[in-house]
């Protein structure tokens, strides 16, 4: 767009960068950064998707050797495959290999090979190709009768003084309408993208520290105005170097500092170095970049927070691909906006009234929780209302967020919820999140958009059986629970497999003790290592405390946990039981009090619970080999809880 064809439309883009920095110094000093939230996150994986697509549209011609005159990334892509026949053997040798790298880098265990990050590898293995190829002198090659061209020219070419490649900024077209449109694109997905790294920064701090979004704001403005004015990008957070800081025990911001000054030292003391990496090198790193926004795992995540996401995120690429980002951010929130009209079924004026006028409040209750009642349209517009209403809880508080009266809950708001669940636990707080039975959504995941209707969500065969049990043994049943999940921490078993969901809840209450039988979803790993499992358990909460332990058969110890080799839990082995169960326990002598023989017999005896642990106020039940319960199994499962729960209220009477 500020192509004018005089030569200087790189810099009339630093211009544009430097006025960039200088808003978002702006909107940082006036606290403006919580705007960042009002943006759909699946609009901005749909902007970053669109961008990936771009880089590989501007690089895989580098990387094959090969030119192209189109001017769209669909058309480059496309001329990407009619240029296969014109591929460059001898760059395409070097971007085989760094891309190999690139792909088995994460895969392989051996620790030096991990030492260094994998771009370090690309260059390590690009540069022997040049020297064994010769680029330093312009030649040409004859390979199965083509003649292909080989040179300085495919190197990257940086001066010898890094000084004087600095290019200034030309301000000379501030005053049209490109420069503008330019500015505020860059100042946007900037923006967004560095808070939004921020937020996961956040995330992985040990210490649990939140950072001060609008004076990083202030400080990647500043950074930005600087990088403008020397010739250099927009300044945005990296996940990537922080991720390594804190893995490596990194506990301030100085890591940052470090960081950006080793850049500078290796960029000067290593130029020479530098000059001898290939182009081609480069772009498969670039293009391995691009691929990880918008590769097939993206858009199946993005598919499982439900479909309308889907459709969210497919068509923001789209719009951006055959437009611009500027236009794919609104284009793909004016979508996101129209789809929730259309699902909330209420005339226009009422949508929005419905939006900026809800009515959701905080509400102090007399035992001194809090209950957050979220009314009308909770979509992305609502955000800034929903994060003010959450800021009114304080530390530790124990509170429940209603969403019994919200037309709509959006995917959006559904994170912000869940993450606050996640923070305030850390204070010593609780988060139950309710009121959503009557609300329908298109998948199952807890982050899911929901809207409500008066029919209810369509039952799994299993689950119409399951209330049918229920509701002949007089067992209450609840097909969507409060979803209560950060309990599950307390016990050994779920403080390394978070708990996602739980569903379809068959309880009862005897007194001050509750008895539930869940399914529950829950994962084991991380990243590609991820599994995710579907279980059955049963639980009981009392009202008293109990000797903590771990009971599990030995034939399917290694499907549960192998406590002998966890060195950070106080248990010792309980040997004064069947051998065919492996008992752990806190305290032997209280375990000898507490186990009774009837317990015993119980356990020994169950072809159905084969794992069973307690916190010291509650006891879990695993059915055998984390599989979903028969439901023929659940009368079995519900006598052997409530046999349990009599035995154990027997041993506080013999206590007394």
């Amino acid at each position: 767009a500020l192509d004018d064809g005089t030569g200087k439309s790189l810099n009339y883009v630093l211009a544009a960068i430097v006025v960039s920095g200088c808003v978002q110094v702006i909107l940082g000093l006036f606290k403006l950064g919580k705007f960042a939230d009002l943006f759909h996150s699946t609009i901005i994986h749909g902007i970053l998707a669109a961008i990936g697509v771009i880089i590989i549209a501007k690089q895989i011609h580098i990387a094959m050797g090969t030119v192209s005159s189109e001017g769209s990334a669909i058309h480059t892509l496309l001329d990407a495959v009619y240029k296969i026949p014109d591929i460059n053997p001898f760059v395409i040798v070097i971007s085989i290999a760094c891309l190999l790298v690139l792909i088995f880098h994460s895969r392989i265990s051996y620790k030096l090979f991990h030492f260094l990050p994998a771009p370090m590898w690309v260059l390590f293995i690009a540069i022997p190709f040049v020297y064994l190829f010769d680029f330093f002198d312009p030649q040409t090659f004859s390979f199965v009768g083509k003649e292909y061209y080989i040179g300085p020219e495919l190197l990257i070419n940086i001066p010898d003084n890094i000084l004087d490649s600095i290019i200034h900024p030309d301000f000379s077209r501030i005053n049209s309408l490109p420069f503008w449109t330019s500015v505020a694109s860059i100042t946007m997905i900037a923006s967004i993208e560095s808070l939004a790294s921020g937020k996961a920064i956040d995330k992985l701090d040990p210490y649990k520290r939140r950072t001060d979004l609008n004076k990083d704001l202030v400080g990647v403005g500043l950074s930005t105005i600087v990088s403008g004015a020397l010739g250099g990008l927009p300044i945005i957070n990296v996940i990537v170097r922080s991720t390594v800081n804190v893995h490596n025990n990194a506990k301030t911001k100085w890591s940052n500092f470090y960081h950006g000054l080793l850049l500078i030292v290796f960029i000067f003391i290593l130029a020479p170095v530098i000059q001898k990496v290939p182009l081609c090198a480069l772009a498969t790193l670039l293009v391995f970049t691009g691929y990880k926004l918008a590769s097939p795992k993206v858009f199946k995540q993005i598919y499982k927070m439900g479909a309308e996401q889907l459709i969210f995120f497919v068509g923001t690429l789209t719009i951006t691909l055959f437009t611009d980002l500027l236009v794919g951010l609104f284009g793909g929130l004016l979508l996101a906006l129209l789809t929730h009209l259309l699902l909330a079924n209420v005339p226009i004026p009422t949508f929005f009234r419905m939006i900026f006028n809800s009515g959701s409040r905080v509400v102090e209750q007399e035992d001194g929780s809090f209950t957050i009642r979220i009314k009308g349209i909770a979509n992305f517009l609502a955000t800034i209302e929903i994060n003010n209403l959450l800021e009114q809880i304080p530390a530790g508080a124990k509170t429940k967020i209603d969403l019994s009266s919200a037309r709509l809950i959006d995917h959006s708001i559904m994170e912000i919820l869940y993450e606050f669940q996640r923070t305030h636990s850390y204070t010593d707080g609780t988060v139950d999140i309710i009121g959503y039975e009557q609300h329908v959504s298109s998948s199952q995941n807890k982050l899911a958009m929901k809207v409500m209707t008066a029919s209810l969500q369509k039952l799994t065969p299993r689950q119409i059986k399951l209330k049918r049990v229920a509701h002949y043994n007089r067992w209450n049943f609840e097909l969507h629970p409060d979803n209560q999940i950060s309990y599950f921490r307390s016990f050994y078993f779920f403080k390394s497999r978070p708990v996602q969901s739980k569903l379809n809840r068959v309880y009862g209450e005897d007194g001050d003790i509750l008895w539930e039988i869940v399914d529950v979803k829950f994962e084991e790993g991380a990243y590609m290592a991820t599994e995710e499992y579907h279980t059955t358990l049963g639980m009981i909460t009392f009202p008293f405390t109990f000797p903590k332990f771990v009971i599990e058969k030995k034939v399917i110890t290694e499907r549960f946990i192998n406590l002998a080799a966890h060195k950070d839990i106080d248990y010792v082995l309980y040997n004064d039981f069947s051998d065919d169960f492996i008992v752990k326990v806190e305290d032997y002598d209280e375990m000898n009090e507490f186990l009774n023989d009837g317990m015993r017999k119980l356990v020994e005896e169950s072809q159905v619970i084969h794992h069973i642990e307690s916190n010291g106020e509650a006891v879990l039940l695993f059915i055998d080999n984390l599989r979903l319960a028969q439901i023929e199994d659940y009368k079995e499962i519900v006598r052997f809880t409530m046999e349990l729960k009599d035995l154990i209220l027997e041993t506080q009477k013999v206590s007394v």
